[in-house]
């Protein structure tokens, strides 16, 4: 559990001017949380006090309140998914559908390497109140904006060229990604489940309108 004594850690104290550090280490501890337990639930001010090493009122230097922890959490979580996704396309070749393939599978790779942050980067257990917590309508609207425009220009390469016949990229984009979302999100709560073993691309190929070519 979370707030087990056990998991106290002894802190050495930040000298003057090193308060970033500490904010890392609150980020850094609470994603780390969210991975063992898949619930931002487990996530409250006094558990991550606990766990770093400090004392509880110290994090309202940082963050006013639990919401704010997970959000950072979640941008933090979106800038690694899309390196994850940039590492992919570097390592693929440049044709326009290898990156395509590339960056889908590196997506649900990475749903499959961390699934409790995947779970709360898109909801999950947490759906902060605008009316209720420091984060804004804003602040959950761009998230994931990098990697949506990195899908969206990977499928407007493909139409370029001819190797995808999307008539409107910019919704297929969105509809491309649903797909991948839905995919990725059912392997982790249904893993017992026999997946055909070209499923991805049987999700993909429509979606993306890919051609034979």
């Amino acid at each position: 559990m979370a707030d087990d004594a056990s998991t106290t850690r002894t802190r050495v104290r930040n000298r003057r001017g090193e308060g970033g550090r500490l904010r890392e280490e609150i980020v850094t501890t609470a994603a780390e949380m969210i991975d063992e337990n898949g619930d931002a639930n487990v996530i409250t001010l006094r558990s991550v006090a606990r766990r770093v090493g400090i004392a509880a009122p110290s994090i309202y230097r940082h963050f006013p309140d639990q919401p704010a922890i997970v959000l950072a959490v979640v941008r933090s979580a979106f800038t690694e998914l899309d390196e994850w996704l940039g590492a992919a396309m570097d390592a693929a070749d440049d044709t326009p559908r290898a990156q395509l393939t590339a960056l889908w599978r590196g997506y649900l790779e990475y749903a499959q390497a961390h699934p409790g942050r995947y779970r709360i980067m898109f909801a999950g257990s947490w759906a902060p109140d605008p009316n209720e917590s420091s984060v804004s309508e804003e602040d959950l609207a761009t998230l994931g904006q990098a990697c949506m425009r990195r899908l969206g220009r990977a499928l407007e390469s493909c139409v370029n060229a001819g190797c995808a016949t999307s008539t409107d990229p910019s919704a297929d984009t969105i509809a491309l990604w649903i797909g991948l979302h839905g995919l990725a999100h059912q392997r982790l709560v249904s893993p017992a489940f026999r997946w055909p073993p070209d499923i991805a691309e049987r999700v993909i190929t429509p979606l993306a309108h890919l051609t034979d070519r």
